[in-house]
């Protein structure tokens, strides 16, 4: 795992209107400020790593396959939270619950099943998910 390295700015114009997802309306031309994407989307350059999602256990969270997460290792996995861990050495991603004493990683997906932790498993937690980088 290697962070993500901080990259020079690139400053994208952000247009100060929505653009509407139902009926149109006429856009405003005219430019708020610029965006940069690593600004927005990397809090800590040196605790973030990306990583590409696989399968279809998280698509009502809107992570599919081959998404791009990006991922925050100096965040706190609290339940709730989208984690990416290491369960019995095989990468995850999935919500992180708490039943009970019980911790569950949860799909988001009625397909495939919750897994619930035993005292034998090894888990650990690689960090949290923070954004997720989808192509249309």
């Amino acid at each position: 795992m290697v962070p993500a390295p901080r990259l020079n700015a690139v400053k994208i114009p952000l247009f100060i209107g929505k653009v509407a997802a139902g009926f149109p309306s006429p856009a405003d031309d005219y430019i708020e400020k610029t965006l940069d994407l690593n600004d927005l989307l990397i809090k800590k350059p040196a605790a973030t790593f990306f990583v590409r999602a696989e399968g279809e256990s998280m698509l009502g969270a809107g992570i599919h396959p081959n998404d791009i997460l990006i991922v925050d290792r100096s965040l706190k996995p609290v339940p709730g939270k989208i984690v990416i861990c290491a369960l019995n050495g095989e990468l995850t991603v999935k919500r992180l619950k708490k039943l009970g004493g019980e911790i569950v990683l949860a799909a988001e997906n009625p397909v495939y099943p919750d897994i619930h932790i035993r005292e034998n498993s090894e888990l650990v937690i690689w960090g949290v998910v923070t954004n997720v980088i989808h192509a249309v």
